[in-house]
């Protein structure tokens, strides 16, 4: 009797990654993307369509940005994949192709930048493995290669069930980010920031369906924690204007100060002389005597480097300055000459006449009596 030999079924390998991916509805392929396949297999999809959707030139500027802009979004692939199939346009899928097309389309200045150190190189000498980076570019580089990295992280511990947060200052703080790191990051989290928003309060049936697997508490959840990242971010951006350097303008040197100084070298019918117009830049306090008004003046210095000169006006003078008209010039010109200030002080109170403030010109009736350093 002859035996029968037992036929053995052969099991079919089970589909994964984009052959297992559903096509009955856009939703469920977002849903599909965004769960069950990884930054390895989205890449490629949305590379190839940047290479056929956009010109060489502007594909290649794309396409230099970091690789977390091509990984990160699963729904862009998604997107892409189901229009490569020229599957049946739903409501669902109405919105994407314009927020996957602007999202790349942004990406085109950036990746131009950094593709001018490529250029920088063929232009130099330097070995082809050495890149000279543009401040700008270095700048990018550090973000991504660590904030961004930071986010990337806590969107993935989101899909896995966790629920984190990011301090966004302290990690900035970290890496030794400043503020003009703000603006990319910043970019980032309002797109994420936005979809989340429009699918809690169901103002676009698009988000609300995209979605559609995060309930209302976690949405709300990851809501605030974006809007406190983005303060954070704003709160970086004030602190390093607080502590950004004010820049102080240099004082002209003195004898570019008095070059210009108009005074009266010598005065014969008080028998008085002028000192070095240079003597008065740098001083607190300083006594002119004009000859023609018979005015004796004393400037004193509002600002701890002391009275400066520009043009023939004296600048910093304080609101203690003063100016009184002299009866007898000749007996306080000696005074002031030869005294203290507070004995200089003790005999002005004995004058008769009205003291006032002093507009701070000079002219060439001014004879320039004495300069001090107090």
């Amino acid at each position: 009797m002859a035996v029968k030999k037992k036929v053995r079924k052969v099991r079919m390998r089970a589909k994964t990654g984009l052959a297992a991916a559903p096509l009955d509805s856009f939703s469920k392929l977002r849903f599909y993307f965004h769960y069950e396949m990884d930054g390895k297999e989205i890449s490629p999809i949305i590379k190839s369509w940047i290479k056929s959707e956009f010109s060489k030139e502007e594909a290649k500027a794309i396409l230099k940005n970091p690789e977390y802009h091509f990984t990160m979004y699963a729904h862009f692939a998604a997107c892409i994949y189901w229009s490569s199939l020229n599957l049946e346009v739903d409501d669902d899928y109405k919105k994407w192709p314009t927020i996957v097309k602007k999202y790349y389309s942004d990406l085109i200045e950036q990746g131009k930048s950094l593709l001018e150190a490529d250029e920088d190189i063929a232009k130099t000498d330097q070995p082809s493995n050495v890149i000279k980076l543009n401040p700008h570019q270095r700048l990018l580089n550090k973000i991504n290669s660590t904030i961004m990295d930071d986010i990337e992280t806590l969107y993935d511990s989101w899909c896995d069930g966790e629920k984190g947060t990011l301090d966004l200052y302290s990690q900035f703080k970290k890496h030794g980010l400043s503020g003009s790191a703000v603006e990319p990051v910043r970019k980032e989290l309002q797109f994420q920031l936005d979809e989340y928003r429009d699918a809690y309060t169901g103002s676009c049936e698009d988000a609300v369906e995209g979605w559609s697997h995060v309930n209302k508490p976690e949405l709300k959840r990851r809501i605030k924690a974006l809007d406190d990242m983005l303060t954070d971010l704003d709160k970086i951006k004030l602190a390093a204007k607080a502590s950004r350097k004010t820049r102080m303008p240099k004082p002209r040197a003195a004898d570019k100060q008095v070059a210009n100084v108009k005074y009266a070298k010598e005065n014969n019918e008080y028998k008085v002389v002028s000192i070095l117009p240079i003597q008065i830049v740098g001083a607190m306090r300083l006594f002119v005597f004009n000859g023609k008004t018979r005015e004796i003046i004393e400037y004193i210095s509002s600002s701890t480097n002391g009275l400066e000169v520009k043009g023939t006006t004296i600048l910093n003078v304080g609101e203690e300055s003063r100016k009184t008209r002299l009866r007898k010039p000749e007996d306080f010109l000696s005074i002031v000459q030869s005294k203290t200030t507070r004995q200089i002080d003790n005999e002005w109170q004995k004058l008769t006449t009205k003291t006032s403030q002093p507009n701070g010109r000079l002219n060439l009736d001014c004879v320039l009596l004495r300069a001090l350093d107090h």
